[in-house]
């Protein structure tokens, strides 16, 4: 009869590392499994896929439990870290063979979404961030570290919005919390589905001691201690490689809070979730991975300070002039392999033979680049050559110590290069002579006993044999060897003189092959020592890779160095372009304009038919801007720009699934962070706002914008709308200029111009849209009718007589919207003569002015407007 399990000494040890790490899956090594028990195996069988078994099948009640393979836990770790989840690692510490007792095991790292070291493929150029935050009155001590590279930043953030807009910014997968986090971060934190790690304990030690040496403010560096002791707690391991804390303030770039990358796509592609179609796609000719990684820095954090953002165009500018000297350059830095990821692997323990290759090979390129540099340099690269030490101690131990092809393994040999180190070279040679010995004594026996497949073979269960066919047995002379063990086909054997050699040979190979590892620890250890070095040459070398990469595209896509000018606030640009569209559909498709707003000029407002380009306008100049403040050239034949502190965007619509946000709701918050935290310096675009609630709150809303901006803001800012109502603004607005897109109609059909002209558009050209979007023909002829009869509705003289006016009059009592209602649909073809609406009319303009057509269908549109018809001709 089954009986109640009692927990063996293994289970016990277990139980005690799992207390340890109850928000972890435990990967307990037994053999050459990683097993995992009770509800980590249950939830890892299901996410993992993994056939789930039981220990102790008999017994009453069974253990759940499932496994993975030693050597293929990295690819389940992954998926698991992949999906959210913390995995700890629990090694045997001690060879079974040897332990007394239970064999010891400790939980050697607990791999976690941001902690997770080894990058995929196609992964090189990204990130992976930690962040850790400390609480402390209104201040928000903020840092992160990318622990892969050593690269620790850190500030002071002086909202909860501010640090969610860095959070997202980041793309941080988890984020270290103490007790100072209060119960609205925690809110946040779980909206936005991020991991939330607790660190509540500091102690002293070395690495924060020097991580936060420039740090001044309390909180900040809280922040950093509770990130770096959690590193400490999870990894286990020396963290030498971490650098120091770098401060910095958000007023120190062009603000982009999240909104504004995704709506531009800088990054990601709102559409795919890709690469292809940003601005980093478009930017991003570096030859290194440290380069990629830089040039996500510089889109994500554009700079305001005047002389840093020329001191880059005059280094692009250099290189765009040198197209050898830069050929060169992109030669060398070709084979330059990952010296910031590669100097964490040294801290870390992890490096193998074929990653000093690496090292070795990219140390050795830094001589030529830094003489290419010296050829064309007046100055403009002193900065970047200070910081390309070549470290020739580190190549040059690697060029003595390292054979060319080592293995991958560090632990079996194949590592040190002859020469290094005399007595591995003895063992190295007496393996060399016991092999030849072996050669040499096949052929003897082969010879003596007639038998030509006669072969000596070496497995680790029996040693060195000697191995004879079954079909052969017969001609091996009596009593010649001793049996040792028999196969199917074959026999094996040994001699006494075979084993001593055997004995010797294996001894040699033991003794070399420890003797290498610990060569291989010590080289380590010495390179250890240069990590700052390395760091430092990597950060320069990812600088030029940037510049270069900049000097390339500025080449290919013909783009000009902008003059940058505070003092006019002039933002002058002669045919520029959308630089990502451009390079999708070829520069002969793309149609550039101009984009003019003298010191006097703080709002354009763009009408135009929808597709037209509108939206694209105004993109482009967004990223005109951030390609400027990057240190890039521009896509224009010529530019002068001010410099910006902020760019805020509204253009697309998108609702918020997780939040349960509506379109509209979403588009609001846009426009409220904008007008809120805009400056004059700042750059608004604004596409369509209003246009998801009804057509008389849309519109109110609008104007109230735009007047708003305009007389508090005075912000650059571009406003397309399809309210042509608004277009009169110009009358009171003294800094508003109305531009359109130009649109012609031929033979009834709509041509798009996609030239940017001065003034109002003459219409919104909404059927010609439908009918180029495939609407079945009857549909838009029907709909014309319906428009026309509508443009035709007859309206107050009240509303005519308005009709120069602002849309909506702020001063204007509540009634007077009642007889305004129909002017939406008269325009400049409202009837002169006085009639008032009856009460059937009024019913409809009521139904019309409570309908939110944002929400509707075409189809549905069309029916509730063909059901007003119906009624308003009805008796």
């Amino acid at each position: 009869m089954p009986q109640k399990t009692k927990n063996t000494p293994m289970m016990e040890q277990y139980f005690n590392v799992k207390k340890q790490y109850q928000d972890a899956f435990l990967f307990y090594r037994l053999g050459d499994f990683y097993e995992m028990f009770y509800d980590d195996a249950i939830k890892g069988s299901q996410i993992l896929e993994l056939t789930l078994t039981q220990r102790n099948k008999n017994a009453q009640d069974p253990i759940p439990m499932c496994g993975v393979p030693h050597h293929a836990a990295q690819n389940y770790i992954d998926i698991l870290v992949d999906k959210g989840y913390k995995v700890a690692i629990c090694e045997q510490m001690e060879d079974p063979k040897l332990a007394k007792g239970m064999v010891k095991r400790e939980v050697i790292q607990l791999v976690t979404p941001g902690t997770i070291i080894d990058e995929k493929a196609g992964e090189a150029k990204e990130n992976n961030y930690l962040t850790a935050l400390h609480q402390k009155g209104n201040d928000y001590g903020f840092a992160y570290v990318d622990l892969s590279t050593g690269e620790l930043k850190s500030t002071v953030l002086s909202s909860l919005a501010a640090t969610e807009n860095e959070i997202l910014s980041l793309h941080t997968k988890e984020i270290v919390l103490d007790k100072s986090a209060s119960d609205e971060t925690l809110k946040m934190l779980k909206k936005l589905k991020i991991l939330i790690s607790h660190q509540e304990e500091v102690k002293q030690q070395a690495e924060s001691s020097y991580a936060v040496q420039d740090l001044t403010r309390s909180s900040e560096i809280s922040a950093v201690e509770h990130l770096l002791m959690y590193l400490t707690v999870t990894q286990k391991r020396a963290l030498v490689h971490l650098q120091k804390a770098v401060h910095y303030e958000a007023s120190h770039f062009l603000k982009l809070d999240h909104y504004a990358k995704r709506n531009l796509d800088l990054l990601s592609n709102t559409r795919t979730g890709k690469k292809s179609g940003t601005l980093l796609w478009l930017l991003d000719s570096t030859r290194t991975a440290m380069g990629g990684r830089l040039l996500k820095q510089w889109i994500e954090r554009p700079l305001v300070n005047k002389q840093k953002i020329e001191a880059r165009q005059e280094k692009v500018l250099s290189l765009l002039n040198h197209y050898f000297e830069r050929s060169s350059l992109q030669e060398a830095l070709t084979k330059v392999y990952d010296l910031e990821r590669l100097a964490g692997r040294v801290a870390f323990g992890s490096i193998n033979g074929r990653d000093l290759i690496q090292l070795k090979t990219s140390l050795e390129n830094v001589p030529q680049i830094r003489y290419v540099l010296e050829q064309l340099n007046e100055g403009q690269f002193d900065d970047i050559l200070e910081q390309l030490d070549p470290v020739e101690e580190v190549a040059d131990l690697i060029e003595r110590a390292i054979v060319e092809e080592p293995s991958i393994s560090v632990t079996e040999g194949n590592l040190i290069k002859k020469g290094y180190d005399a007595k591995l070279d003895e063992y190295k040679d007496a393996m060399k002579n016991g092999k030849k010995w072996l050669a040499q004594l096949e052929a003897t026996e082969r010879e003596q006993t007639g038998i030509h497949n006669l072969k000596i073979g070496y497995n680790r269960v029996f040693g060195y044999y000697i191995e004879i066919t079954k079909a052969n047995l017969t001609r091996l002379p009596q009593d010649r060897y001793q049996r040792k063990q028999t196969l199917t086909n074959a026999e094996r054997f040994i001699t006494p003189e075979l084993k001593e050699k055997e004995d010797l040979i294996l001894d040699a190979k033991n003794k070399a092959t420890e003797l290498e590892y610990q060569l291989f620890v010590e080289i380590r250890e010495q390179v250890k020592d240069q990590i700052k070095r390395l760091q430092k040459l990597a950060h320069g070398l990812a600088q030029l890779d940037v510049i270069q990469s900049f000097a390339v595209v500025s080449e290919d896509a013909h783009l000009v160095c902008p003059e940058l000018d505070n003092e006019k606030h002039t933002l002058k640009i002669e045919a520029g372009w959308h630089p990502v569209v451009e390079k999708v559909v070829g520069r002969q498709s793309y149609v550039p304009n101009d984009i003019l707003m003298l010191p006097d000029t703080e709002v354009l407002l763009i009408t135009g038919p929808n597709m037209s380009g509108k939206s694209t306008y105004m993109r482009q100049l967004a990223l005109t801007v951030i390609m400027a403040q990057m240190g890039c050239f521009v896509p224009a034949k010529k530019a002068q720009l001010p410099i910006f502190d902020q760019i805020f965007t509204r253009i697309g619509a998108a609702d918020d699934l997780i939040s349960g946000e509506s379109t509209f709701m979403v588009e609001m918050k846009e426009a409220n962070e904008a007008l809120k935290n805009a400056s004059a310096n700042s750059l608004l675009l604004f596409d369509e706002l209003g246009r998801g609630t009804a057509t008389y709150d849309g519109m109110a809303l609008a104007q109230a914008i735009i007047e708003y901006i305009h007389n508090n803001v005075h912000a650059k800012t571009l406003f397309s709308t399809h309210y042509h109502e608004l277009t009169v603004l110009d009358k009171s607005l003294g800094h508003l200029k109305n531009i359109h897109v130009g649109a012609v109609e031929k033979n009834g059909e709509l041509v798009f111009l996609h030239k940017i002209e001065d003034g109002p558009a003459d219409k919104s050209y909404g059927i010609h849209v439908a009918k180029l979007a495939g609407m079945p023909d009857n549909l838009i002829e029907r709909a014309s009718i319906i428009l026309d009869k509508l443009e035709d509705t007859p309206v107050s003289n009240k509303a005519a007589d308005e009709k120069i006016k602002p849309v909506i009059d702020t001063t204007e009592t509540p009634n007077m919207l009642e007889e305004e209602q129909l002017s939406l649909f008269g325009g400049s073809q409202i009837a002169n003569k006085q009639v008032m609406p009856t009460k059937k009319q009024n019913k409809i303009i009521n139904e019309i002015e409570d309908v939110n057509l944002m929400s509707m269908t075409p189809m549905e549109v069309m029916n509730i407007v063909y059901k007003w018809q119906e009624e308003l001709h009805k008796k």
